[in-house]
């Protein structure tokens, strides 16, 4: 598999992929990468219906000459309104806004890394608050925390794996209250409507939690 910067013509392969309305996965299968690296290239680059590759190209080589992170978008620029869609998704499925923003701009992130002190300059946010969400993402699986042994600060990182985890973690939390819900039938009694009604709500989730978790063993290897 190709490791490294995307090249000059993948990312033509990327337009190409898209204009053929290919999926993200597809299009990372075709070019041996993994998927999040498609989605991270087309999201900070326009989104589907405004990437350019040679664009593209050009504005990842100034950021390499730089050394430093792209700049945050605003809600008005290419792919502005976009990044702010998937926030807001984020916050109604119950993150935090800065949460939820921390999280998309890691995912954003050229090759997925960020400090603590990068993510409060890009976002415009405080220490404390940068804390609180990495936190809550690295307890949940969709971040992991690195140590920086020479500079002596941490790094946080969505890797490949990131979404499988927190997939598994949100589903072995469901499971533990089906089970509960279970238990809670038999102490009620089986045979009483109350307990006919956990035992029903906890085998039925019981079964789409393990489903889903068999699922994402099973396609897990989309993401290597």
């Amino acid at each position: 598999m190709p490791g490294g910067r995307l090249t000059q013509q993948e990312r033509q392969r990327i337009a190409a992929g898209l204009a053929d309305r290919l999926s993200y996965a597809e299009i990372a299968r075709r070019l041996g990468r993994p998927t999040s690296t498609v989605s991270r290239e087309v999201g900070r680059n326009g989104g589907p219906g405004a990437y350019r590759p040679q664009q593209a190209h050009q504005a990842t080589a100034e950021r390499a000459r730089r050394h430093t992170p792209a700049p945050p978008r605003a809600t008005g620029a290419p792919g502005g309104t976009a990044v702010e869609g998937v926030i807001e998704l984020a916050v109604r499925s119950g993150l935090p806004r800065t949460t939820a923003r921390v999280h998309v701009d890691l995912l954003l992130s050229e090759d997925g890394r960020r400090t603590a002190a990068e993510l409060t300059r890009r976002l415009e946010v405080s220490p404390a608050s940068v804390s609180v969400a990495v936190n809550y993402l690295v307890h949940h699986g969709y971040v992991r925390r690195e140590r920086d042994s020479q500079r002596r600060h941490d790094i946080y990182v969505v890797d490949d794996d990131a979404w499988y985890h927190a997939i598994v973690f949100s589903a072995r939390q469901t499971l533990e209250s089906a089970r509960a819900a279970m238990e809670a039938a038999e102490a009620l009694g089986p045979g009483s409507p109350v307990g006919q009604r956990l035992a029903k709500s906890g085998t039925f989730l019981e079964r789409v939690v393990l489903d889903m978790m068999d699922s994402a063993d099973r396609w897990r290897t989309l993401l290597a």
